[in-house]
């Protein structure tokens, strides 16, 4: 192991004590019960089934998701057993996993905390999700002759550049993966420059865009209760992008009176923050409360978790958010999935070849933070062009779809040659 990675197992070691503590924290002050906090530490939650284990890691919410349509391929073949390090995340899998598959919050990156987790899960291989990449986990995977694979890989320039700081380290993590299947042919070269061997290397595809299409919950009992109004959504906002959406719907309704904004924001502890802001500008309703919008209120705060779908399903106008104050923007395959073109910020570092493929077939168009509401505005008065938008949405979306029969099928093929 090169030397920098030596002293990060050691200084990881070290505070491993204070690590594991953080973690389970901010689990519980998420409201996860204290039965599951230890799970961080790499202590198991739950007796591990008979039969082959393949142990796939996504961050959160996205990158778990992402899992989706490969452990339903894997699931009954093998056991899959999901983790991810947020609650957020273990409270949307939990209600979209399959029958059989588990899910456990991932071990802190330490050696005694990945030491435990192997030891009780015993995994046939190890397949990592877009960016994860854990120096305890892969020096560990490998000294048990596991083999790892990382999928939906992509780097951000940040990231490339850090490892390119310490290329021997970079080319002995990056060269002990099994599979790499990156996002796109650009993000392919850059993983091969810093030491994913060529013969890893598999042809670019996007997990996410081969999800399937989200279903829409509430949306069929809701509809009826929005009829007629003109309805779009800013979702998965961020600190600042309330204020953008507020201001573009005071456009929108100058030009729409009646239309309804369905604003949700990403992370549940901002909440009540964002409905102080709203109420303190326009009327509105919230989901959590059980409240839907009548004619004469114009927003409504979408504070729950888990049903991007239902408003998916009842907005006519989607504006992903993330991409306007510095998050790096979100996955536009879900809006896409279900023929929803996407409006989106300029800062989509996080998604950029999900968006450029969208924008060279016409489902995806970049505006200004000052030019949302006019183009909300434009695509609700023009039924034609927004259905044109949503249709080249849609069609990308399935032409990009990757084919997960076969990256289960090599996933397999890794275990298998492994155990």
């Amino acid at each position: 192991m090169p030397l920098p990675l030596a002293l990060y197992s050691a200084a990881s070691r070290l505070a491993g004590p204070m690590l594991g503590r953080r973690a389970a924290g901010r689990l519980a002050a998420a409201g996860v019960p204290s039965g599951r906090l230890a799970e961080r530490r790499g202590r198991a939650g739950l007796k591990r089934p008979d039969g082959p284990v393949i142990w796939l890691h996504g961050a959160s919410v996205g990158e778990g998701v992402a899992l989706l349509p490969l452990v339903a391929r894997l699931q009954g073949r093998v056991t899959c057993l999901v983790t991810t390090g947020t609650a957020a995340s273990a409270e949307v899998l939990a209600r979209r996993l399959p029958e059989g598959a588990i899910h456990q919050f991932a071990p802190i990156d330490t050696p005694s905390a990945t030491r435990r987790f192997l030891d009780h899960w015993r995994p046939a291989a190890l397949v990592l999700s877009e960016s994860e990449i854990w120096p305890s986990w892969l020096a560990a995977v490998r000294g048990r002759g596991i083999p790892a694979a990382l999928v939906g890989a992509r780097l951000s320039d940040g990231s490339l550049r850090g490892w390119s700081r310490f290329p021997l380290s970079a080319a002995w993590l990056f060269g002990g993966l099994a599979l790499v299947q990156p996002q796109s042919a650009a993000i392919g070269g850059q993983l091969a420059m810093i030491g994913v061997r060529p013969e890893a290397l598999r042809p670019p595809a996007d997990l996410k865009a081969a999800a399937p299409p989200l279903p829409g919950g509430d949306a069929p009992a809701l509809a009826p209760r929005l009829a007629g109004r003109p309805v779009w959504a800013m979702l998965s906002t961020h600190a600042g992008e309330e204020a953008l959406a507020l201001a573009a719907h005071e456009e929108v309704l100058r030009e729409h009176p009646g239309a309804l904004l369905l604003l949700a924001p990403r992370h549940p502890d901002r909440f009540d923050t964002v409905a102080d802001e709203i109420g303190g500008a326009l009327p509105l309703a919230r989901r959590s409360r059980g409240e839907v919008p009548g004619p004469d209120v114009p927003v409504w705060l979408c504070d729950t978790l888990g049903e991007i779908g239902t408003w998916l399903h009842l907005a006519q106008v989607v504006a992903l958010a993330g991409s306007w104050r510095g998050a790096g923007g979100h996955n536009p395959w879900e809006p896409a999935r279900l023929g929803r073109g996407v409006l989106h910020g300029p800062d989509i570092a996080n998604a950029a070849s999900a968006h450029a493929a969208l924008a060279e077939a016409g489902g995806a168009r970049e505006v200004p933070a000052d030019g949302i509401g006019a183009a909300v505005s434009a695509l609700l008065g023009d039924a034609p062009a927004r259905a044109a938008f949503d249709a080249a949405a849609l069609t990308v979306a399935e032409r990009q779809g990757a084919d997960v029969d076969s990256l289960a099928e090599e996933i397999l093929s890794l275990a298998e040659r492994a155990g």
